[in-house]
């Protein structure tokens, strides 16, 4: 906790001004639920924040449905040694982050907008970290995030209290992606429980992996 809230306070600034933009930006999009500084600022920037003791401070790191930029531009602020891509698949998000990043100068982050399963085939494994905030069953997610991470690598999702259920679902088919069984870490955001469900990546994802969009979601 103490290295979270010393990376924010030391970037503060930067981090207060990415809220700012962000709270313009959902004039002209819904690129996040309410969005107003405070809730902005607990809700999402201090969220992300609590993802950073899980994360190399060099390395290649994608953010796979990106949205406003969480967690990917928060930990691009707090780890400038880290090279993030940002990814979505909704034109006019994209093209709102991307402003966003420009205004924030940051020079080590890129937006890519095309669909997970799409970009995968051309970056397979080039990762050390993928991750999502995405509000996504935790089977689907696995799927989209294997493809990208490089062995030794791992991925992160942010889960809610349902994690535990959704594991269990899956039951023993993480090899299938190249994954090991998931281990959860818990932390508080406010009153919230929460956990980061992470990934190692211990093998190759299979070439069937991704299967063309959409049938995540349809056959899980």
């Amino acid at each position: 906790m103490e290295t979270i809230v010393s990376e924010v306070n030391e970037n503060e600034d930067q981090l207060r001004n990415f809220v700012r933009l962000l709270v313009a930006a959902n004039e002209l999009a819904r690129l996040t639920g309410p969005s107003d500084e405070e809730t902005l600022w607990n809700s999402h920037v201090m969220d992300c924040a609590s993802a950073l003791p899980l994360l190399p401070y060099e390395g290649k790191i994608i953010d796979v449905g990106t949205g406003g930029g969480l967690p990917g531009l928060v930990w691009a602020v707090c780890r400038p040694g880290l090279h993030i891509t940002l990814l979505d698949s909704i034109t006019r998000k994209c093209a709102l982050v991307e402003k966003i990043a420009i205004a924030m100068g940051l020079k080590n982050v890129i937006v890519v907008c095309k669909r997970s399963e799409e970009y995968a085939k051309e970056k397979r494994e080039k990762f050390h970290v993928a991750a999502a905030r995405a509000v996504c069953a935790s089977g689907i997610l696995a799927e989209y995030l294997a493809p990208f991470v490089r062995i030794k690598g791992k991925a992160i999702a942010f889960k809610g209290p349902k994690v535990t259920a959704e594991i269990e679902i899956v039951g023993n088919k993480w090899r299938t992606l190249g994954f090991s069984s998931p281990r959860l870490r818990p932390y508080t955001l406010g009153e919230m429980k929460r956990f980061f469900l992470i990934w190692d990546k211990v093998s190759q994802t299979p070439k069937g992996i991704p299967r063309r969009a959409g049938m995540a979601e349809k056959f899980p």
